[in-house]
C-alpha cells in the first residue's frame, strides 16, 4: 500500500510538472504535501513516515558518495571556495538574524539557529541539477560543489555544538583512512563491471561510510562523501557513479517526498516561508559579489551563485536537532526555494546570455586562472567537447588534419594533454570566450558536447561572430537535431543511426568485399 501511494503520487505529479517545462522534483515535493493532506483518507500507517525518511536518507548518502567520486579534495582549500563559503555563511547569519528576531518574535537563540539553518544551500538540489546538465566538473560546478561541501562541514559542526556531544575517540581513526586506499582500489578492480560493482558502491556509501561514521559519532553524510572522495582518482570512478545512478535517483525521489510528508504548513509557516523567500535574491547577490571578489569572471560567478540560490535540506537536519518546532516552516521554505531555484538553473545559460553585458561590469581587472585562451592558431578543425564522440573524431582526423580541441572539464583536459592531445580548457557557453575568439585557419567545427543546449548556443554563437565554415554535430534525437540545425549547424547526425551504419559498413567490408573480389 505504501509503495503504491508513494510511486503513484510521485509519478503522476512528476509527469504533470515535467509537461509544463519544470523539473520533476518539484512534482515530487507537491506529491509529498498531497500525501500528507490525504493521509487519513488513504489510511496511511504511522510507520510510513519512518520508512520514507530512511529511504530519503539512503538517497542523500548515495548522492554524496557519487559527488565524492568526482571530487578534488585539494580544491576545497582554494580561496574562492574557502573564502566564499565562510564569508557567505557569516554575512547570511548577520542579515537573516534580524528578520527572524524582530518579525517572528522569537528568542535570540531561536533567531540565531534559524539564521544558521537558512545560511546553507542545498547540496541535493545543486548536485542533482549540475549532474543533469553534466556540469559537475565544469569550473562553476566544481566551485559550487566545493562551497556546498564546506557548508555541509559547517552544518555538521553546528549540530555537534548544539547537541553538546563530541565524536567518539575512535573517530580519530578517520585520519588513517588514506592508508586503506590501495586496498579499496584492489577491491574495486576485483568487483568487475556488473552486480558486484553496484554492491561494492552500496557497501562503501551506506555501510562502511554511512553506518561506520555514525558508529564513531560522526555524520553518515560525511562518511559517504569521504569514501566517494577516496575512490575519485580510480580510473573506473565514473563507471561506478553511472552504475549507482538509477538506484540513487529512486531513493532521491523519497527525499523530496518526505519533505512534504512531514506535515502541512499553517498560516504562520506560510508567512515565515514568504519572508525568507524574499531574502533569496540577497543570498544570490552576496554569492555573486563574493565570487567576483575572488577574481571569478561574471559568468562563472553567476552560474555558481544561481546553483546556490536555495535553502538546504541540511537546514532541516539542523532544525530537527535544535528547533524541532520550526521544522515544518523550514520545510516549506526549503520547498519553495526549490520551486524557484530549479527552473532558474535549468535556464541559467540563456539567462546569463541576456544579462551578461550588465554583469560583466562587475568583473575585476585581475582574473582567476579559469581565464580561457582565445587564439586557435593554425588548426584547421576545432572539436568542441572531448567525450567519447569528440575523442573518436580527433583520433580519426589527427593523421591528416591540423586539429585543436576544447573541453569544459579541467581534469579531462589535463589528462588528454598528458596523452599528447592539442586540447585546452574552455566552455562553449561562456560569453567571454566568444567575444575574443580568433579562429585563425579553422575551416570546420565539430560540436560533440554532451549537452544539447550547449550545442545550440555554440552553433548560434559561431554564426553570430561571422564563422562561415562547416559546423557539424551529433544528437540522440530528431527534435534535438533540428534545433541544432536551426541554430546554425550545417548538419547534425543521429548518433545511433550513424552507429548502425558504421557497423553495417564493417560487416560489408569484412564479409562481402571478399566475395566480390573473388568473383
Amino acid at each position: 500500500m505504501l509503495e503504491a501511494v508513494w510511486i503513484g503520487f510521485a509519478f503522476s505529479l512528476g509527469l504533470i510538472v515535467r509537461s509544463i517545462g519544470l523539473p520533476p522534483l518539484i512534482g515530487y515535493l507537491l506529491a509529498g504535501f498531497m500525501i500528507s493532506a490525504t493521509a487519513s483518507d488513504l489510511s496511511m500507517p504511522a510507520e510510513g513516515t519512518e520508512i520514507i525518511h530512511h529511504v530519503a536518507h539512503l538517497g542523500v548518502l548515495l548522492l554524496l558518495f557519487t559527488v565524492g567520486l568526482k571530487l578534488n579534495v585539494r580544491s576545497l582549500g582554494k580561496p574562492e571556495i574557502l573564502g566564499s563559503s565562510l564569508l557567505h555563511f557569516s554575512v547570511s547569519i548577520i542579515l537573516t538574524f534580524p528578520a527572524a528576531f524582530f518579525i517572528f518574535n522569537v528568542s535570540w537563540y531561536q533567531a540565531l539557529m534559524l539564521a544558521v539553518a537558512l545560511a546553507f544551500s542545498s547540496t541535493v538540489l545543486a548536485a542533482k541539477v549540475l549532474e543533469s546538465k553534466r556540469e559537475l566538473r565544469a569550473f562553476h560546478g566544481r566551485v559550487a560543489i566545493g562551497i556546498l561541501i564546506m557548508q555541509d562541514l559547517l552544518a555538521l559542526l553546528v549540530m555537534s555544538l548544539a547537541n553538546g556531544t563530541a565524536p567518539s575517540p575512535w573517530a580519530l581513526l578517520v585520519f588513517t583512512l588514506p592508508l586503506f586506499r590501495p586496498l579499496l582500489f584492489r577491491l574495486f578492480d576485483a568487483s568487475g563491471h556488473e552486480d558486484l560493482l553496484i554492491l561494492f558502491g552500496l557497501l562503501l556509501a551506506l555501510v562502511i561510510g554511512g553506518s561506520g561514521f555514525e558508529a564513531v559519532g560522526l555524520s553518515s553524510e560525511l562518511g559517504a562523501l569521504v569514501f566517494g572522495a577516496m575512490l575519485a582518482k580510480h580510473p573506473r570512478a565514473e563507471e561506478l557513479s553511472k552504475s549507482l545512478w538509477s538506484i540513487k535517483e529512486v531513493f532521491l525521489v523519497g527525499f523530496f517526498l518526505q519533505i512534504g510528508i512531514d506535515g502541512l504548513p499553517d498560516s504562520n509557516a506560510w508567512l515565515f516561508a514568504g519572508v525568507m523567500t524574499l531574502l533569496l535574491p540577497l543570498k544570490a547577490l552576496l554569492f555573486f559579489l563574493l565570487l567576483i571578489l575572488f577574481k571569478l569572471r561574471s559568468r562563472s560567478a553567476f552560474l555558481t551563485s544561481l546553483s546556490l540560490t536555495n535553502y538546504s535540506e541540511f537546514g532541516l537536519i539542523v532544525a530537527s536537532v535544535v528547533l524541532p518546532e520550526w521544522l515544518i516552516p523550514l520545510a516549506l521554505t526549503v520547498a519553495i526555494s526549490f520551486v524557484i531555484s530549479a527552473p532558474l538553473n535549468r535556464f541559467a545559460h540563456p539567462i546569463y546570455d541576456r544579462i551578461c553585458n550588465r554583469l560583466m561590469k562587475f568583473e575585476r581587472n585581475i582574473h582567476h586562472p579559469d581565464e580561457q585562451p582565445v587564439s586557435l592558431g593554425a588548426a584547421q578543425v576545432l572539436i568542441m567537447g572531448m567525450g567519447r564522440t569528440g575523442t573518436a573524431a580527433y583520433n580519426y582526423l589527427q593523421s591528416d588534419i591540423s586539429l585543436i580541441a576544447m573541453d569544459s572539464d579541467p581534469a579531462k583536459v589535463a589528462k588528454l594533454q598528458q596523452q599528447g592531445f592539442n586540447v585546452f580548457y574552455a566552455d562553449a557557453e561562456d560569453q567571454v570566450f566568444w567575444q575574443g575568439l580568433n579562429f585563425g585557419s579553422v575551416q570546420a567545427v565539430i560540436l560533440s558536447m554532451n549537452d544539447v543546449e550547449a550545442k545550440v548556443i555554440a552553433a548560434r554563437k559561431l554564426r553570430q561572430i561571422g564563422f562561415s565554415g562547416e559546423v557539424v554535430s551529433h544528437s540522440m534525437h530528431n527534435d534535438e537535431a533540428n534545433e541544432i540545425i536551426a541554430a546554425g549547424a550545417n548538419e547534425t547526425y543521429l548518433t545511433m543511426s550513424e552507429a548502425g551504419v558504421g557497423i553495417a559498413e564493417h560487416v560489408k567490408q569484412r564479409c562481402f568485399t571478399k566475395d566480390v573480389d573473388a568473383a
